[in-house]
């Protein structure tokens, strides 16, 4: 792999993961790859084996600091570029990505733990926000009021906010920077992404992508791995303008208010406890399928993953006994092999974690129905089977806190009003559903929960990409939610200009304030 060498260096760096040597990553900056042999490294670990595949480099403050030379020096003219030519330099990276889409799943499933299947949705639905930000001649208009006075016109424009930053979670390595880049680059700004440490490869590889595209010039787009040293560095340098993060709730509360103190812009997306009621008059086996695939999925390992089954009245006893009864068909196991439902967490510590809340669970008082510790695969990866948690209540630790695991808790309770103030009640506001047969406790439900994501017998109800994505409450931090119409919001600043073409024979001094006449 050589350090700043020709754009061809990225086959190199691939070619070198494909083998699973255990490569040192590099960094991409200013159109080249570039070796960071001068710090330690963390072991990038396969979850379904415990070897090592690649070792990433702990970039600190002087690494994110020439990816912020290299990103201003390229900004201005990128800006310059008309709209229509930077869709198509989007549209050209969406062409990569469909050519190498098999090589990306393989990658996001091995360095991560997903299943094929799901990495293969993650890789589409972050190709859809790639198509999304591919209208940005149109996302970008702004508007005119011809008249507002005599002879005075209106308008606002919208312009980019200048370099920005994304830092990404492990949890979804390329879908969620595809919520960010192809807007980013859009909108006329100049980027630079921090993947995760525990699996950065997918991020490398879009970035690969990146690179063979002939329309996004060097310097558009830098990646730069790294772990707590190197966040720290992106929100303190004065040359970043604007910062997306995606995270825990702590770590998001820490980047919003270090950021911002700092004057940039933020969008940050913390934790989540999403609730899924279940009526008595809902379909109790489409419920169960729902609740099985939503809180499993992934290994629960998703942001959006339902964690928490509120089982009104009458429903709880059919409900549990409907979802045990799924349970032990969940087949888990390496994401790479066939018939595999479920795969590993990443790393052995947060498999350990996740598992030590069912101990917790049962000490406090709740009913173990399942305990994943007994069904998971024997082996040196972090597996963990699918634990079910009956009588939980708001005291326990499993469920006040986020597991971001395999661990589904039901709560029982009496009332459908019992049920929201469960939801609304709790300090995060992320996503939530309700499975019923009844329109019209449907639409009240709509209305009066507290979160920013809401499905109608729906269990993920994550946005499509021409809408936005984010919770309220302690799951968001900052100014929007992500993508779609409030992404194009955050990567660019509104200007209005107001503007009078007047014959010079009527000029005068007018020391008044200005108003509508």
């Amino acid at each position: 792999m050589p350090a700043d060498g020709p754009k061809t260096g990225a086959g190199v760096q691939l070619s070198a993961r494909r083998r699973g040597e255990g490569v040192r990553l590099a960094n991409y900056v200013g159109g080249c790859w570039r070796a960071v042999d001068d710090v330690a490294t963390l072991d990038d670990v396969d979850p379904a084996s415990g070897e090592v595949t690649a070792l990433v480099p702990l970039s600190g403050e002087r690494h994110v600091r020439e990816a912020v030379a290299a990103a201003r020096a390229a900004q201005p003219e990128w800006r310059a570029v008309p709209p229509q030519r930077r869709a198509r330099a989007v549209l050209a990276l969406r062409s990569q990505l469909l050519r190498r889409r098999e090589e990306l799943t393989a990658l996001v499933s091995a360095d991560m733990g997903k299943t094929l299947a799901d990495a293969d949705g993650e890789v589409g639905r972050g190709i859809e926000s790639v198509e999304s930000a591919a209208a940005i001649p149109h996302l970008l208009k702004g508007e005119t009021l011809e008249g507002v006075a005599a002879g005075v016109d209106v308008e606002m424009v919208r312009q980019p906010v200048g370099v920005v930053a994304a830092i990404t979670p492990f949890n979804f390595p390329a879908m969620i920077p595809l919520w960010f880049l192809p807007y980013a680059i859009a909108c006329g700004n100049a980027f630079i992404l921090k993947p995760s440490e525990q699996d950065p490869r997918p991020a490398a590889l879009i970035v690969e992508m990146v690179d063979a595209v002939e329309e996004i010039p060097a310097g558009v787009v830098n990646l730069v791995h790294g772990g707590r040293e190197a966040v720290t560095a992106i929100l303190d340098d004065p040359g970043i303008d604007a910062i997306s993060f995606v995270g825990q709730a702590k770590t998001a509360l820490f980047v919003a208010e270090r950021a911002t103190a700092r004057g940039k812009r933020v969008q940050a997306l913390g934790g989540a406890k999403n609730h899924m009621i279940v009526l008595p008059d809902a379909d109790i086996e489409m419920a169960a399928d729902a609740a099985v695939s939503a809180a499993y999925g992934s290994a629960g390992e998703r942001c959006m993953a339902i964690s928490q089954v509120v089982a009104v009245g009458h429903a709880a006893d059919p409900l549990v006994a409907a979802i045990k009864e799924r349970l032990p068909k969940i087949k888990v196991g390496s994401g790479l092999d066939e018939g595999v439902e479920m795969g590993p967490l990443v790393t052995r510590e947060h498999r350990d974690k996740v598992a030590g809340y069912i101990d917790g669970a049962r000490e406090q008082g709740a009913t173990v129905v399942a305990d994943g510790r007994e069904t998971a695969p024997e082996g040196d990866g972090f597996f963990l089977g699918v634990s079910l948690l009956d009588d939980v209540t708001p005291e326990m630790d499993a469920y006040r806190d986020e597991i971001f695991g395999p661990v589904l808790g039901v709560t029982r309770v009496a009332t459908y009003d019992e049920a929201v103030k469960l939801i609304n009640e709790n300090p995060y506001g992320n996503g939530t559903a309700i499975f019923t047969r009844d329109g019209g406790v449907a639409r009240q439900f709509q209305f009066e929960v507290e979160a920013g994501m809401v499905g109608i017998n729906v269990p993920i109800p994550v946005p499509v990409a021409y809408y936005s994505f984010g919770g309220w409450k302690s799951s968001l931090f900052g100014d929007t939610h992500i993508y779609g119409p409030e992404g194009i919001n955050f990567y660019t600043r509104g200007k209005v200009v107001t503007s009078r073409w007047p014959d010079p024979a009527t000029s005068q001094v007018d020391l008044g304030f200005p108003q509508t006449r």
